[in-house]
């Protein structure tokens, strides 16, 4: 159990370091897939006016945003995420656009409301809401079942829960060379914080919500390409997302050589877009009779 525990508070910190680091470039141009998935998933959910959303992992509110306009000034949306840094840049682009009705908090998937909940797969034990969303998130806890049941228990009786994790070869083919570069300078970083890799399937998808209790889910499969306009635009990628974890634990000449060598596969392979594939999952929780 202490072990348990223990791996749990290392995979916590190691994700919000990441991305309280990451939030310096998160929201670069160049990173428009946050935006981009985060939106498509909210459509798939067909959010109505006056609904009640949970965003777990909301980032800089990519999926949290769409939410709160797609609810309207009726409707309430709060946004969780460990990283304190992108909830302050969630905070300020809800406050621009005049969506008061979302807000932003600190928490993480197992107990996102923190209140402990029950285990018993009926929904009690805390707030409930018509929606509840993770995007990219569930393959940061070393207990995905765990946290997909967290999740699951904040449905209400009659609403879904939408999961989006990234599908296979993610940003290839400069990913493989990005862990190359770590390879070559870091052999023990190489692939060392890599946790979307752990569920990139339909099929992984479809398991893991059948383990936590949730049966019927429609998973989606949508492959998909994020451009890249210049080799900068590759390093912005990395380093406004996960693999911003890698990256950080260089010293400054072995960051240097990384960079140059990411820079250098961009140009030398004229790559101008890398994979961005997508697996929805949309689940609705049975309404009580």
């Amino acid at each position: 159990m202490a072990d348990r525990a223990a791996e749990l508070a290392a995979a916590r910190e190691r994700a919000r370091t990441t991305y309280d680091a990451a939030a310096d470039r998160y929201d670069d141009p160049a990173n428009s897939f946050w935006d981009r998935f985060g939106r498509r998933t909210v459509e798939r959910l067909v959010l109505r006016p006056g609904e009640t959303v949970l965003d777990v992992c909301c980032g800089s509110g990519a999926s949290a945003l769409p939410a709160a306009q797609a609810v309207g000034p009726t409707g309430r949306v709060l946004g969780v995420d460990l990283s304190e840094r992108l909830l302050a840049l969630a905070r300020r682009k809800a406050a621009e656009a005049g969506l008061a009705q979302c807000e932003f908090r600190a928490g993480d998937l197992l107990d996102p409301l923190a209140t402990g909940g029950r285990e018993d797969g009926d929904g009690g034990g805390g707030e409930q809401f018509d929606a509840v969303v993770c995007v990219f998130g569930i393959f940061f806890v070393p207990d995905m079942a765990a946290a997909a049941r967290a999740l699951w228990r904040c449905v209400r009786p009659g609403g879904r829960l939408a999961l989006t994790t990234w599908g296979p070869r993610l940003f290839e083919p400069a990913s493989a060379g990005f862990w190359e570069s770590i390879r070559a300078v870091r052999p023990d970083l190489h692939k060392g914080f890599n946790p979307w890799d752990r569920i990139g399937e339909p099929a992984a998808v479809v398991a893991l919500l059948r383990e936590a209790g949730v049966e019927g889910a429609e998973v989606v499969a949508e492959a998909g390409e994020h451009a890249l306009p210049s080799p900068e635009a590759w390093w912005s990628a990395v380093l406004g997302s996960g693999y911003r974890g890698t990256v950080d634990q260089l010293d400054p000449a072995q960051r240097s050589l990384v960079r140059a060598a990411n820079l250098d596969l961009i140009r030398r392979r004229s790559i101008r877009a890398v994979e961005a594939n997508v697996v929805y999952a949309v689940a609705r929780r049975p309404a009580r009779s």
